[in-house]
């Protein structure tokens, strides 16, 4: 089985992550979204809620799967037996960090590959920082996320 992970924090999922996460699923067998958490960052979305986000999200493709991890991606994948990594690219800014990552991720597992994705043109503004601000202003984000992250995003902001 071929099985790919799809790194990142998606807090939240949007459908710049859901385009590239339809696209591979034609290519593996299984994609795994790995939620990274990060004690650093102070995410709006826990885990659970992340991943519940993208199960709600994704649901529309038969192959997916979601966990989170607070370790190495590196070796989550090889705890899943993934063949590779796959990430997003917006922009050429981009590919300096994803580089950098990837030539890691080869060292600290030399098993799992990692491939990078051009988004959408439709998705290629689009990030989860904005998606948040935009929907804190009470603004329609109807056209970069699921309706189930739209009612999760309304229900945090109007507790605020």
């Amino acid at each position: 089985m071929r099985i790919v992970v799809y790194p990142g924090t998606f807090d939240p999922i949007h459908r710049g992550h859901i385009d590239i996460a339809e696209r591979a699923s034609k290519l593996f067998d299984q994609i795994i979204f790995a939620v990274a958490i990060n004690s650093e960052k102070n995410p709006l979305f826990n885990s659970d809620e992340r991943i519940e986000l993208i199960l709600g999200a994704t649901k529309h493709i038969p192959n997916v799967k979601a966990y989170s991890t607070d370790g190495l991606i590196a070796d989550f994948a090889r705890d899943h037996n993934a063949v590779a990594l796959i990430r997003g690219l917006r922009h050429v800014s981009d590919f300096e960090f994803e580089f950098q990552m990837a030539t890691m991720n080869h060292h600290l597992n030399e098993n799992v590959s990692t491939l990078l994705m051009v988004t959408s043109e439709h998705y290629i503004h689009l990030n989860s920082s904005v998606v948040k601000d935009v929907a804190k202003l009470n603004g329609d984000i109807s056209k970069f996320v699921s309706s189930n992250v739209m009612l999760k995003l309304k229900e945090k902001f109007d507790r605020s």
